[in-house]
């Protein structure tokens, strides 16, 4: 029978967030250098989750060590790695070069520098609140849906939970300080989801300066209703 998300996330819940961070990119690591995949991965989980290496290093070891055979990943009893652009025969050596590199990482005390995101995953691993916001609520469909800008913000704003908003802020913050180039920052927002541009004249980052401020201004207060208090 297919695996329970208990019993999946237990045993390959780790080595499915390594496999995501190829999403879009060469899994082209070789023993001697890690792929950007890896390293966009080993950036993002040492500041954010660096206990979560060494069930990485474990779980992609173990699965290298115990490939699931035909009848097993048909009855849903094991994780299939999805495709990453390898011959089948090359797959199990990849994995075991992962978890090397994982485990010199830390063993090494290997830390890479804080840097912009560099791929896909790694974007919305840093920035998950953003990329909801962005992937919600500036579609291609969004002019449908709402008159500008301003309203989708504020619909956001009236609708989102307070706390969620709240690291939506902090997250905006956070992008702004990076001190991207335009072009960058163009490149951010769409990764993150946006598929409409800024309104005119604002730049992404003047755009995304300005959602931080109509997130955190005050809030209207008309007072109590004639004929209370």
């Amino acid at each position: 029978m297919p695996l329970s998300p208990l019993e999946h996330d237990r045993r390959y819940g780790e080595l499915d967030q390594v496999i995501r961070a190829y999403v879009g990119q060469p899994a082209d690591d070789t023993p001697d250098q890690p792929s950007r995949a890896l390293i966009a991965y080993l950036r993002q989980t040492w500041h954010s989750r660096p206990w979560a290496l060494a069930s990485a290093e474990q779980q992609l070891r173990e699965y290298a060590d115990n490939p699931p055979g035909r009848l097993r990943l048909r009855l849903g009893e094991f994780y299939a790695i999805p495709d990453v652009g390898l011959p089948e025969g090359e797959i199990q050596q990849w994995l075991y070069c992962l978890a090397d590199h994982i485990r010199g990482s830390i063993e090494e005390g290997a830390v890479p520098e804080p840097a912009a995101p560099a791929t896909h995953w790694e974007w919305h691993a840093r920035f998950p609140e953003l990329g909801q916001f962005l992937g919600g609520w500036f579609s291609q469909d969004m002019p449908d849906e709402f008159d500008d800008h301003e309203a989708a913000v504020d619909d956001y704003r009236a609708t989102a939970d307070a706390q969620l908003a709240a690291r939506l802020v902090g997250e905006l913050h956070e992008l702004l300080a990076l001190g991207l180039d335009e072009s960058d920052y163009a490149l951010a927002v769409a990764e993150l989801g946006m598929e409409v541009d800024p309104p005119a004249p604002y730049s992404p980052s003047g755009w995304l300066t300005l959602v931080t401020e109509q997130l955190t201004a005050p809030r209207p207060d008309y007072g109590s209703p004639v004929g209370e208090g």
